[in-house]
């Protein structure tokens, strides 16, 4: 059990931090929301509902992508799928900030292992898992950094399956307050990235652009093939995938 008052870093999902400072919505928006404060063991509104659907099915959908079943989709439903979570995730943001029961946050238990997840997306996503980002469009001018989108599902996976274990045990205002406060504070900013990632792919290969090479240094995996090898398998597999031929 967490005190809130504890400012809490991203990635950290065991120690609850203060409420999020959440952006107050637009009076002209439609769906506004009034601050939720959902006692233990109420029953969830239609919000708190769509919410926790979207989040369960973003995480199942992901399980079951990182399997492998279906290699020649797993970019396109990866897509949707992010897609689908940051509409989600905008409504939270959209609202005023949720205002759990109580001041500490209640033990919800060993957090699951998201890396055999990891090594799975990883390992699907080989060719085009590497990706640049700059973190903060509105910070310092800065050079774009390397991030993998299988670390980056990984980690949403496991920080959205907290919020799940509140949910599923009748705390709902802890699992809207903790999605609202990793939203802002990760999640959301994460997927925006992953996002940017994956539409940049399939762009490329629908507008026949080639890939550019990744620059030295950013893939630090030794895995023995060159610049122009890793380019040319990022695009022989989003061409299967999209049923291009190259």
């Amino acid at each position: 059990m967490s005190d809130r008052t504890i400012n809490q870093q991203p990635h950290t999902p065991h120690q609850a931090g203060p409420h999020p400072a959440g952006p107050a919505p637009d009076r002209h928006a439609p769906h506004t929301h009034a601050p939720h404060t959902h006692a233990h063991g109420s029953e969830p509104d239609d919000f708190a509902v769509q919410i926790a659907d979207s989040v369960e099915s973003f995480v199942l959908a992901v399980t079951e992508v990182a399997k492998g079943d279906e290699p020649g989709s797993a970019v396109s439903l990866l897509l949707l799928e992010v897609s689908q979570l940051l509409l989600a995730g905008g409504r939270l943001g959209a609202i005023e900030d949720v205002v759990p029961e109580d001041r500490f946050e209640p033990d919800a238990g060993p957090e699951p292992d998201g890396e055999q997840l990891r090594e799975r997306l990883a390992e699907l996503l080989a060719p085009i898992d590497v990706y640049h980002e700059v973190f903060d469009p509105y910070g310092p001018p800065e050079k774009p950094n390397a991030f993998r989108i299988s670390d980056d599902l990984a980690g949403v996976v496991s920080e959205l399956q907290h919020g799940l274990t509140h949910y599923r045990e009748g705390r709902v205002s802890e699992a809207l307050w903790w999605w609202q406060f990793s939203y802002l504070s990760n999640w959301g900013t994460t997927c925006s990235a992953v996002l940017r990632a994956l539409q940049s792919l399939i762009a490329h290969v629908r507008l026949d652009s080639p890939l550019g090479a990744v620059p030295d240094g950013a893939d630090t995996d030794d895995d023995g093939l060159t610049d122009e090898q890793l380019e040319q398998q990022a695009g022989d597999l989003m061409a299967a995938e999209l049923g291009l031929g190259r």
